[in-house]
């Protein structure tokens, strides 16, 4: 079957410009900086830096968060000429509602309901819920390349046949944590961004949206503005802040985007610069556009225009790539006035017009996490290859940690039906597994680290140089720890200190860009927020960016239980005993296996009063073959998802006929969001031991008969994964 391209056939922004593409346009034309003081909320010094600010109003903002607003309104721009809904939405960023969240901390605000919007994931739920989404959505956070990590997502889903019209961008709004933290780093420039500027003195923090409408076709539809052809994801594995300084990353992602394209480096028309305008950002991208063109062709960043929208950066920068095309113009690197001649390049000093074939677009982010993708004419001839698989994946090495321990003390008390609940004290793990130099780090790093060196050692690949496949990480709510430490000396000393540490540590992806620098993983670095199906969102995602013959990659789960915030933040936590952990598994991608295996199956999101079980059934190729290949379902329904997920397994078992063990998990193993991922620890031991582990309630123990386990996950999302032989 031939492969389908992803067309642009809508888009839509919101930036310092302000609401819609048109005053994006003007502003890029006009080629004047639209930076001005911040005046969002008060600041401790005097005068407030610039920032890129918007300044209309948001018509949804009284009823939540900025970020959600902001996303809304790119978002229905961007659908405004297509009659569909979106089969699947793909949304990268960093901040979620923490502008709301730092509100309610500050005044002392306890009540859950009040913080529901805070996750990350929940822009795109939201987004899922307003415009009628029914499939796949991925919460995406990889820092400043977010938005162009979700693009490539939603790139892979289209050719791997799993939607043909998705929605894929990011958000970000400006918060307190991000405009102190990089004041606390002291990368913000006082004089506003400038680009490759020889006087450059940082970056300008600003908020925004961009979303693309890819639609999947073998030809370019009526009124495809451009087409997406190619992204290339790595990771530095160099440093948590720094970029590699010789933008050794940064090349690579953009020799995959070109790879992937099928194009060379003479093709590219135009390169719009991540230039953020911080001295080594811009030092090391040059480097790396230096060592990949010859004779570069024109380049410009326009961050000096709008700032840097942080997580939003990519997918607007994605939509100017678009517009680029579709009106024949390239935009000036505005905010250079005395270039620094000793970078090697030569940034447009104003927009040119012409016409443009393609765009190559980078946007690169704390943690080394790099991003490139190329948009192309629509009319650029394709040689539409066979569609790609989505993978599945061997198991070559397993670990997991929970209240009772590191894998052996969890799995042994798993098959005696004991709980697993509870924190584990993590200053007990010594030895190879725990280094001097993790006892620095808060709790989530520390459980990701040992957790990935544990994976590492389980599948023999101790003494290997480095896991070069990439890391997969699903995280529900990120370092809580760094968090609340920093807006807690940033409130208490009524805003004059915060911690540039516990800043770079908050970031969603700060735990697997550690486990990369240590474990020297250049590929794809790629962190999940989705709550409670983080963890299945990671995999899919994995499932998605690898391909057959690829370097095994590293796909991890895992959450942390902090004291103030979770009670707070995650409705599940109340009902349980504060436990949090995760696992680890060390995959192999593959197009078809018969080892032991790992499959994800399903992964949708649900509105209430939806009857999710049909396609969840088709899905799995039909109740036969669920009873043929599966012995017993592990059902994950979050305490907050109670009356829904019961209601979904009962449909579950009366469409299918199953008659096997079905265990709800989150009874053994806590309430966190961590808990799949811990579930498909359990359900590997398992299918290796070839026999049940025994129930708490007595049942078990029972020979599988060669058959695996269905992992399903049931409430707001419904997921499935499959563990077998």
């Amino acid at each position: 079957m031939r492969g389908l391209r992803a067309f642009v056939c809508g888009a839509g922004i919101v930036n310092a410009a302000g609401i819609g593409l048109e005053k994006t346009w003007e502003a890029l034309r006009n080629e004047k900086p639209c930076l001005k003081p911040l005046s969002l909320f008060t600041v401790s010094h005097a005068p407030a830096l610039p920032a890129g600010e918007i300044c209309e109003a948001l018509p949804s903002e009284q009823t939540v968060p900025r970020t959600h607003s902001l996303a809304l309104l790119a978002a229905r721009e961007a659908l405004s000429l297509s009659p569909s809904f979106p089969e699947a939405i793909v949304l990268g960023g960093t901040t979620g509602g923490i502008s709301t969240t730092e509100t309610l901390i500050r005044s002392g605000e306890t009540r859950p309901e009040r913080y529901r919007y805070h996750a990350l994931g929940s822009v795109a739920t939201y987004l899922a819920c307003e415009l009628k989404c029914r499939g796949p959505v991925i919460s995406v956070s990889t820092a400043c390349s977010s938005g162009t990590a979700a693009l490539k997502i939603a790139l892979e889903m289209i050719r791997r046949g799993q939607a043909r019209i998705v929605l894929a961008g990011g958000a970000d709004a400006l918060s307190r944590l991000t405009y102190y933290g990089f004041h606390s780093l002291q990368l913000i420039d006082p004089a506003g961004a400038r680009p490759f500027d020889l006087h450059r003195g940082g970056l300008t923090v600003a908020e925004g949206a961009a979303f693309l409408l890819l639609a999947g076709a073998e030809e370019p539809p009526d009124g495809a503005l451009a087409e997406l052809v190619g992204s290339g994801l790595t990771c530095d594995a160099y440093h948590p802040a720094a970029p590699h300084p010789e933008g050794a990353g940064a090349g690579a992602a953009m020799r995959i985007a070109l790879s992937d394209a099928g194009m060379t480096a003479k093709e590219i028309d135009y390169i719009n610069l991540h230039g953020t305008g911080t001295v080594d950002n811009d030092r090391a991208e040059a480097r790396a556009i230096r060592d990949l063109f010859a004779d570069p062709p024109p380049l410009s960043s326009v961050k000096g225009i709008f700032g840097h929208a942080l997580g939003a950066a990519g997918a607007i920068e994605a939509v100017v790539s678009v517009l680029c095309i579709a009106r024949g113009f390239v935009p000036a690197n505005v905010g250079c006035t005395v270039l620094d001649t000793g970078l090697g390049l030569r940034p447009l000093p104003r927009g040119k017009s012409g016409k443009i074939g393609a765009v190559l677009s980078n946007s690169f982010g704390f943690g080394g996490n790099n991003a490139a993708l190329i948009v192309a004419d629509p009319s650029r001839p394709s040689g539409n290859a066979e569609r790609a698989r989505v993978m599945q994946f061997d198991l070559l090495g397993t670990a997991c940690l929970t209240g009772a321990g590191l894998t052996d003390a969890t799995l042994e008390k798993f098959r005696r039906g004991g709980e697993l609940g509870g924190r584990f004290d993590l200053a007990t793990l010594g030895g190879d597994l725990f280094g001097g130099s993790l006892r620095r780090l808060r709790r989530l790093p520390r459980i990701t680290l040992i957790l990935a060196r544990a994976a590492q050692k389980a599948a023999g690949m101790a003494d290997a140089a480095g896991l070069p496949g990439g890391i997969f990480f699903g995280t529900g709510w990120g370092p809580l720890t760094e968090t609340n430490d920093f807006l807690k000396q940033l409130f208490a000393s009524a805003e004059q200190f915060t911690s540039p540490t516990d800043f770079i540590g908050s970031v969603h992806n700060a735990p697997a860009s550690q486990a990369a620098i240590r474990l020297k993983a250049t590929g794809p670095n790629v962190t999940a927020t989705g709550g409670d199906y983080s963890f299945e969102q990671a995999l899919f995602s994995a499932a998605l960016l690898t391909k057959e013959g690829d370097d095994p990659v590293l796909v991890i789960g895992a959450d942390e239980h902090h004291d103030i915030l979770s009670p707070r933040l995650d409705p599940a936590s109340t009902a349980g005993d504060g436990a949090d952990g995760g696992a680890a598994f060390i995959l192999r991608p593959r197009a078809a296996s018969t080892g032991l295996r790992m499959v994800p199956a399903f992964l949708s999101y649900v509105p209430e009063n939806q009857d999710a079980i049909p396609p969840l059934i088709e899905a799995l190729g039909g109740p036969e073959r669920i009873c043929n290949q599966f012995a017993a379902v592990f059902a994950g329904i979050p305490a907050s998802a109670h009356p829904r997920g019961e209601s979904y397994i009962a449909a579950f078992l009366q469409r299918t006929g199953f008659t096997g063990m079905v265990y709800d998990y989150r009874g053994t193993t806590g309430e966190f969001s961590g808990a799949s991922a811990v579930a498909a620890a359990l359900a590997v031991d398992a299918v290796s031991r070839g026999v049940l582990p025994t129930h708490p309630s007595g049942v078990g123990k029972e020979p599988l008969g060669g058959k695996g386990i269905l992992l399903l996950g049931l409430g707001e999302f419904v997921t499935a994964i499959g563990v077998m032989r």
